[in-house]
């Protein structure tokens, strides 16, 4: 890769976080989403403007909110209220809410907020969440950091709101990698591409001249394993993301697919064809040996670990149809989870250990589904004519997948799991096989 690649992609700054010494009552009842109810009734919030004394800041301070107002909003939690409607200012607010201004509006929750310039260069970025009917404060931060790192504050603060509301971890301070394709149906050019989870600070990471498929993130979110075809040999590389560097983790002498990380980041597992078998192995990263996790006739591929690394599961048609199984991490008592109709493919374990993701192909449709890990409660979330490659957001809440159209169009999508909020994720150009970071902390 290029010199200066860590400039251009470390866009991550150091973003420090500090209580406010401000107390906060104990509420008698806050307002709370219950998200494991089948469908949500979006709650009414309102995100003013943060307040900026120094008139420099008001455009970040605008801007802060609409980020914030958008993450709440894209999550079908919430609806952030017009601002046209408001009664009390921005100014005022930063002295006490005029709690039945907002109640006029029909406001349950109040997001406030403040930016001050520091001497040393860096924003202080103040905000409190008020519980309207309660006229108390539910939580409240700062954060410190530069100037052009304004949208992750602003992120990170969306992920506050969203935790103390639902009781969840958010997602959105994270980053989506995904193959971005230009050129015909019949010839594209695919780019390893990366960019916040709202389609903001995108990048191109490679440059198109080989292909590259199936990118995932490491558990640090730091590094990204993908494949690609070089002089028309397939190899699994590593790439950082911090210093753009890119290194070959395995050139086989067989085809390989589907490389991901274990939970603990330390090993690679992938499928690999050798001597007529397809089958998966697990890479040490360190000392870069393999080790063969099945040996069945047919084809074992899109191997995932349960969070806890202690499982794995994967598709096979060593039944005599594409299904879903999940065995011991060592590949020990496989057994298959899938129990519908049609062929099941690209299993994917969600952080919290209690679903799997797929892709069902049935009569001619593709969807995107999710089941526990013994193969009970399968739902079908979306479907589409091609729908592929579900990659969950670190929550374990939201999946992002790709649709494509018959005109050869393809998009990146997400939705939650009531299957009720899908949207299209923003992408330059036509996008596939996503995968989410974990949260970015504070990288």
């Amino acid at each position: 890769m290029r010199q200066g690649m860590k400039q251009i992609l470390r866009g991550i700054l150091m973003v420090s976080l500090v209580i406010l010494p401000l107390g906060i009552g104990a509420a008698k009842a806050e307002p709370t989403i219950d998200i494991t109810r089948g469908t949500v009734e979006p709650m009414p919030i309102a995100v003013p403007d943060f307040f900026a004394a120094a008139p420099n800041d008001s455009q970040v301070a605008r801007d802060m909110a609409g980020v914030i107002a958008a993450d709440l909003e894209r999550s079908g939690l919430f609806a952030p209220i017009d601002k046209k409607a408001f009664i009390q200012d921005s100014g005022s607010l930063q002295q006490a809410p005029r709690f039945q201004d907002w109640r006029l509006i029909n406001a349950q929750a109040l997001v406030a907020g403040n930016i001050t310039s520091q001497a040393n260069g860096q924003i202080a970025v103040q905000f409190r969440l008020w519980d309207v009917v309660g006229e108390q404060q539910m939580t409240g931060f700062q954060y410190n950091s530069a100037t052009n790192n304004w949208r992750r504050v602003a992120h990170k603060i969306a992920d506050e709101i969203y935790k103390r509301i639902t009781g969840e971890e958010g997602y959105f301070d994270t980053r989506v990698v995904y193959v971005s394709e230009t050129g015909p149906k019949q010839k594209r050019i695919k780019r390893l591409a990366i960019m916040d989870q709202d389609g903001e600070n995108h990048k191109n990471l490679t440059d198109g001249g080989v292909l590259v498929l199936t990118p995932r993130f490491s558990p640090a979110a730091q590094d990204i394993t993908y494949m690609s075809y070089y002089g028309n040999k397939p190899r699994v590389y590593l790439f950082n993301i911090d210093s753009g560097q890119q290194e070959v983790l395995g050139d086989f002498p067989g085809m390989t697919f589907a490389p991901r990380f274990s939970p603990d980041g330390s090993k690679v597992i992938m499928s690999m064809a050798q001597g007529g078998n397809t089958d998966i192995y697990v890479m040490d990263i360190r000392t870069r040996r393999t080790q063969r996790v099945t040996n069945t006739p047919g084809i074992d591929t899109a191997p995932s670990y349960a969070p806890d690394g202690r499982q794995i599961s994967f598709e096979s048609d060593r039944g005599g149809s594409q299904q879903i199984y999940v065995m011991g991490a060592d590949g020990s008592g496989p057994r298959r989870i899938s129990k519908g109709q049609g062929r099941y493919g690209t299993p994917v374990w969600s952080p919290r250990g209690d679903l799997i993701a797929f892709t069902r192909q049935y009569q001619g449709s593709f969807y995107i589904g999710v089941m526990r890990p013994d193969g009970s409660g399968e739902r079908m979330l979306s479907q589409g004519w091609l729908i592929e490659g579900p990659t969950w957001a670190p929550n374990g809440r939201v999946l992002a997948y790709f649709k494509q159209e018959p005109s050869g169009k393809t998009q990146l999508h997400s939705i939650d799991l009531t299957g009720h909020n899908e949207r299209v994720m923003k992408t330059p150009l036509d996008g596939s096989d996503p995968a989410w970071s974990p949260l970015l902390g504070n990288q």
